[in-house]
């Protein structure tokens, strides 16, 4: 039987990441990603396509919910393998795991339901974690060599190659934006034979940094200085929230920004700024203050004036500051990444965007390389 791949996430939408390969005596996943948006994505998360005692181990790219989030739900049906990720990974999972399991917890109680999976499952699964670094091989299987490498998206994403058999499979993971601070750009790739490539924003591209910090000063100024009022903004725990800081520390290091209190409300967002700090440099901010229970959270309550409050949480869908700090690669800057493989891949599938973005990329890369490219479907199965 020939070896294939089935997509069963982040297919035609930028949730959910998850892609089963099946070489034959082995299956393994790469990424175990949740589903999120709604009920449609409620019923998604609570069945998987395939038999979970079956998998032998997973690849993770990176520790975001949409990536990592059905771990805990894999474990707790008979999957019972090693999950080999970056160092860094493996530690922001082990705050946003349980994190995530106690959101799954509450919404149950108040639903009256079963939850995708408890905490005690969620910790639990963290056991199978396996270390690896970027840039050196392993093998998890006989039949599969891998590597990992720096994707930029946040801190420990990684692009992961795979040797087998057929040739070498490169999954981009998110890349993220070069040129942004505490993590690196995303590394080049020189060949694969079989490309898996993010396309969030295939479509469009972002707003310079330049013009976003000149934005995000004004607003601060706006608010603070102008109006005396207090500055909200709504943040990704991991990753976005560390950005911010850093922009504010430099804003006010150049004199753009008053001084201000910066409040970081939320518990999981101090852990992962004290795991960022383990791994890049972060500038140093004075009045910054991390809110570390619900007594914390709530006395901010009483600040009326002349504070910048990071809203922070894992899940966060909205909010104007996502529109100005954006995570993953922009569209001509994503073109270059791909521009820069030394020969063309035999198929190029085109995942984890929304048909439009996606479908944008594909037409890209057929007409600008001469590439065969693919946007799959969920569930579509193809041969290696």
């Amino acid at each position: 039987m020939a070896s294939s791949l089935t997509f069963l996430g982040a297919a035609g939408e930028v949730t959910g990441s998850c892609y089963l390969f099946d070489i034959g005596k082995v299956k393994f996943l790469v990424d175990c990603g949740m589903f999120q948006g709604g009920r449609d994505g409620q019923r998604k998360n609570r069945r998987f396509r395939f038999d979970a005692r079956e998998i032998a181990f997973v690849l993770l790219s990176h520790a975001h919910i949409d990536h990592s989030g059905l771990l805990p739900r894999l474990a707790a049906q008979g999957f019972q393998g090693p999950v080999y990720a970056t160092a860094a990974t493996a530690e922001l999972l082990a705050v946003m795991l349980p994190d995530s399991a106690h959101l799954q917890e509450k919404e149950a109680s108040w639903e009256r339901s079963e939850p995708l999976y408890t905490v005690a499952r969620a910790r639990a699964c963290l056991g199978q974690l396996r270390m690896v670094e970027y840039g050196v091989p392993f093998q998890p299987d006989p039949a599969v060599r891998c590597v990992f490498r720096d994707a930029g998206h946040i801190l420990g994403s990684a692009i992961i190659e795979m040797f087998l058999k057929e040739g070498k499979v490169v999954f981009s993971g998110d890349l993220g934006q070069p040129g942004r601070p505490i993590v690196e750009g995303p590394t080049l790739v020189a060949e694969a034979d079989v490309l898996l490539v993010e396309s969030t924003y295939g479509d469009r591209n972002h707003k310079s940094l330049v013009q976003t910090l000149d934005e995000f000063a004004f607003a601060l100024n706006d608010t603070l200085a102008s109006k005396r009022g207090n500055v909200v903004i709504p943040s990704f725990a991991v990753g976005r929230t560390q950005e911010i800081l850093y922009y504010i520390a430099e804003l006010r290091g150049q004199g753009r920004i008053p001084p201000a209190d910066v409040y970081v409300d939320s518990p999981m967002a101090s852990a992962a700024t004290r795991i960022t700090r383990r791994y890049a440099k972060l500038p140093d901010l004075e009045r910054l203050r991390f809110t570390d229970s619900l007594e914390d959270s709530m006395r901010i309550n009483s600040v009326r004036s002349g504070a910048i409050i990071i809203s922070a949480s894992g899940m966060c869908e909205g909010g104007r500051i996502r529109h100005h700090l954006r995570y993953n690669i922009s569209r001509d800057a994503l073109l270059g990444w791909i521009g820069q493989f030394r020969r063309a891949p035999r198929q190029t599938y085109v995942v984890h965007g929304e048909p439009l973005a996606a479908e944008s990329l594909k037409n890209s890369v057929i007409d600008g390389y001469g590439w065969r490219a693919a946007v799959p479907s969920a569930g579509e199965r193809a041969v290696l």
